[in-house]
């Protein structure tokens, strides 16, 4: 039993000493995550399971969008791929629409890939890579 708690402990932990881009990172790996749920909850028919994981996403998608800091230019940007993907979240839980749901997990995979790249060259650039 001991081997949860630790895997637990060592989730906490990760959380706890991720800097700021690597907390945002985490977060589009687990809106990602849940549309996967959803997109193979929805295959199942499991409408209850695709619901939750739908709302999962779209609150992580949510948390995103309120926590830019709009001072950036890009963070418009960001607002207005937020809002539309928030807009598909909807639309998806409503008609629990597969290709909706794959559509939202496809420009989540993107815009967590470019994060993936931005984290990469500020490291490059501060050398501590």
């Amino acid at each position: 039993m001991a081997l949860p708690n630790a895997f637990a402990q060592y989730k906490n932990s990760k959380v706890l000493t991720a800097s700021p881009a690597e907390l945002t990172l985490m977060l589009y790996e687990g809106a990602i995550k849940f549309c996967n749920i959803a997109i193979t909850a929805i295959e199942g028919k499991e409408i209850q399971k695709a619901h939750i994981n739908i709302i999962k996403a779209q609150k992580i998608v949510e948390h995103l969008q309120v926590t830019l800091d709009m001072k950036y230019p890009v963070a418009k940007d960001f607002d207005r791929i937020y809002n539309y993907l928030l807009e598909r979240l909807v639309d998806a839980n409503i008609k629990k629409d597969k290709a909706v749901m794959m559509e939202v997990r496809d420009h989540l995979n993107n815009v967590r890939d470019t994060w993936k790249e931005v984290m990469r060259i500020n490291n490059r650039e501060r050398g501590t890579v």
